[in-house]
């Protein structure tokens, strides 16, 4: 796995010649209304039990003077979002324990089953991006020949991708409920949607003082 992980990202290095500066990158991508996936412990797949998984289609224009894949990696990059790689997607289930994911369709099409193996289909194209908190399953059911995916990470986590079957479970999900929340969108940066949809869940003590302040203001 380290070493097809690492392929990856040599490749993505490789080709990332022939993208547009980080500046024009930004204008690049376009407002998307996101959807969010909630996913459930399935005893195998940990998924995450506080962070939804996020999906923007469409979210990105390419201009034919770029290359797809470095139009994808300079917009992330440019929100914290590194360690960027260009591959597909494995075609079996695994997750990842100590980092959240982007992963953004350059090319093609693909069927990717979300959060193990009775997880949620979900149809890509070309322009979608799927945001993953730590411990979402993926695994890819059917592709496009031409299919290329780029994937990038926050700081502040450590990549590692365990199938099902080959983690200690409490571990594992001790490991996600550690990671740290991204400080930017990686597609829309300080002011994305991701923030407020991976914001963290009030207290009962907090939502008191919500309720409070709202009762107040209400009559006044």
């Amino acid at each position: 796995m380290a070493v097809a992980d690492g392929l990856k990202r040599i490749v993505g290095k490789l080709a990332g010649l022939a993208g547009p500066r980080r500046p024009h990158a930004g204008r690049l991508a376009r407002r998307s209304r996101p959807e969010l996936v909630r996913l459930r412990d399935d005893g195998r797949t940990p998924n995450n039990p506080r962070l939804p998984l996020v999906v923007y289609r469409n979210a990105i224009r390419f201009d034919k003077a770029y290359d797809r894949a470095a139009v994808l990696e300079r917009i992330f990059a440019g929100h914290g979002w590194g360690d960027s790689w260009r591959d597909g997607i494995y075609d079996f289930q695994h997750f990842h324990t100590a980092t959240h994911e982007v992963l953004g369709i350059a090319r093609g099409r693909a069927t990717v089953q979300f959060g193990g193996d009775n997880g949620r289909l979900l149809s890509l194209k070309a322009g979608d991006v799927v945001v993953l908190p730590a411990g979402t399953g993926h695994c890819r059911l059917k592709a496009s020949r031409d299919l290329l995916v780029v994937g990038a990470y926050p700081s502040g986590g450590r990549y590692d991708e365990p199938r099902p079957d080959e983690v200690d479970g409490p571990a594992a999900r001790r490991s996600i409920a550690k990671v740290p929340r991204p400080r930017q969108d990686p597609v829309y940066g300080r002011e994305g949607p991701l923030l407020a949809a991976w914001k963290p869940a009030l207290s009962a003590r907090q939502r008191q003082v919500v309720r409070a302040r709202r009762a107040k203001a209400a009559h006044t």
